[in-house]
Formats: structure tokens, sequence, C-alpha cells
């Protein structure tokens, strides 16, 4: 359905997760709850177990994104892998936070869908890039040591898609990637998983153009990255956060104009200011997005960092009155 809904009109996808559970200045009790009250390492800011200790947050948040005129909501899973989650020791709970937040996702789509059946709505299970790279030393001064192994990646990343499969997520969106290789690694699991299940699932790259020099932290431009994953059926290519919407444009155009994969682009509300925040109002990132539009660049679109359901709604109407990016071929 979704491949459908593609050729008819630009698809919105959510903003940012973090930035709304700031708002609610949740503390260590609360990242705890009773359940995880004794637990041994501190738990504040591991944003994926609220899933478990503050499910009604995390459901609130995604219906405010799909009232703001999201098609696709994002599943509360970035760091949802062993590797990044030992760092809070919760290597065992992977399995079921990925469940879990792909479960309640899907439970507020359908609610959505059942009220406005004219238009559908999709959860995006999140697979975020962990924490380390495979392609890259963490020490300078031993610079073929590697903290991460692509076998350990793609074993992380299958276990967090087969429990974000079983939750109910629609499409598997593997995003921020910095690293190709731990992308290559993503996309092998899920493959896997396709092929042991028998099953077709859409698949969303979405990679992460670093500063001005527009390459990848693991030195791509975003030419040789389309390359690198074109090998895989996908459904969409393209760019989120590190940059605003202004800066993603070139990149853009390069992947536009190579591709015959439906474009994706959820940049960064602005550049962070000196205190990390985002500045941008929902108009001023509107009005640039409003260049993809017109340029005809994209099929999906919606927010990373900074971003809220007043931008997706500002940037909803924007694309409305616009028609998606030609696809000349089924992705």
């Amino acid at each position: 359905m979704i491949k459908d809904l593609l050729h008819q009109k630009i698809l919105i996808l959510d903003g940012a997760m973090g930035t709304m559970l700031q708002r609610y200045k949740f503390t260590e009790d609360d990242f705890r709850g009773e359940r995880f009250k004794d637990w041994e390492h501190p738990l504040q800011g591991n944003n994926d177990l609220l899933s478990l200790t503050q499910p009604e947050a995390i459901a609130e948040v995604h219906r405010k994104y799909f009232a703001a005129g999201a098609d696709i909501v994002e599943t509360n899973t970035f760091s949802g892998t062993t590797i990044a989650m030992a760092d809070y020791h919760m290597e065992d709970l992977v399995y079921e936070l990925n469940y879990e937040s792909a479960r309640i996702a899907k439970e507020v789509a359908k609610d959505f869908t059942t009220k406005e059946p004219h238009k559908p709505r999709f959860v995006a299970g999140s697979i975020g890039p962990t924490n380390k790279t495979a392609s890259m030393s963490p020490d300078v001064n031993d610079p073929g040591f590697r903290a991460v192994s692509f076998d350990e990646l793609r074993i992380a990343y299958k276990q967090q898609v087969e429990a974000l499969l079983d939750g109910g997520a629609d499409i598997l969106l593997v995003e921020t990637i910095f690293d190709t290789l731990n992308a290559k690694a993503a996309l092998f699991a899920i493959e896997e998983v396709k092929e042991e299940r028998t099953i077709d699932v859409p698949i969303m790259v979405s990679g992460t153009i670093t500063d001005a020099s527009g390459r990848t932290l693991s030195g791509q431009t975003a030419e040789a990255f389309l390359i690198s994953v074109s090998h895989i059926p996908i459904l969409s290519v393209g760019f989120n956060c590190a940059l605003g919407a202004k800066q993603l444009v070139p990149h853009l155009e390069v992947i536009s104009t190579k591709s015959n994969h439906a474009i994706s682009a959820h940049p960064n509300a602005g550049l962070p200011n000196a205190f990390g925040e985002y500045d941008e109002s929902p108009e001023q990132m509107a009005a640039q997005i409003k260049e993809y539009v017109e340029k005809g660049l994209i099929n999906i679109v919606g927010g990373c960092c900074g971003t809220t359901p007043e931008h997706i709604t500002a940037i909803a109407n924007v694309v409305a009155d616009y028609p998606p990016r030609t696809l000349f071929v089924d992705s």
C-alpha cells in the first residue's frame, strides 16, 4: 500500500522523539519507574526505556505527530540494540524494548487509521547507527583497531529487526547512518529475517552528512553513499540529522537525479546554537523545505533534531500542494 501512496502524494514523516520527551522533564526516578527502581546503574537519558516505564508518554508523542499530519511515525528505538544498550547494562531487555515500542506506535496508528481510513497511518521501526563504528578506529593511535565487528553488528541488528516486526512495524528505517558499513550490517540482517520469515518489508535508508564537506563521517559523498546501499531492494533513500533543511538541498539533488528509489529527507530544525539547541521555527523550516518540492526532489519528508508537531504541521501544509517526485519504476 505504501508503495502506491508514494506515487500519489508526498508522505509525511514525524519529527523528533527526543525533543518531545525533553518537555516532560523526566527525572531519574521517572526513567526507572517501579520496575527498575533498584537498577544498579544510572538510567536517565535512556529514552528507549521510556517505552516500558512511561508508555503513555510515548503513545502521546505518536498521537501528537499523527494529529499534526504525519503519515508515518518512528518507533522509540533509536538505541535499541544490545551494542547501544550496553551503556545501561540492559542488553537483555532489547527484544522487549523494541517489541513494546513498535506495539505502542502500532496501536496509535491503528486508532488514527480507523478514524480516518482515507489517510492510513504507518509505523517505521527506527534502527539507529549504534554508538560504535565498524569502518573506523576510535583510537587515533591505533588506526587498525575496531570497537565492533560486522558480525557483531549483524547479530545485534537482527535481534532488533525481529522484535520490531513482531511488535507491528510496517516499515524498517535504517537511519542517521554515519558509517555505511554499520548500515550494511543492518541491511544484511534485514534480508536474513525477510528470507527466514518469507516476508517482504519496505526498507527506508537514511544517511547523515556530517558537515560542510558534504560527506558522511566515514568519508563518503552523497553519490557514493547511494551506490553503497543500492544493491538492496529498498523503498527509499535519503538524509536526516546533522544539517538543517537548506544545507541538505545539494545532497538531495545528487541522489534524486541518480536514483529510482523514493527520496526521503528529515533534517534538523537548523544548525545547533551554542547551547546545542535548535532555533528554527516551524515557519522558517517549512519555507526552506518548499525548495525541495519546488524542485521535485522528495517523496517523504519530516523532521529530526529540534522538530516538533508544530514543525510537522507547517511542513505538511507546505508540501500538500505539490506532487511527489516522479518515480519511474517501483522501488
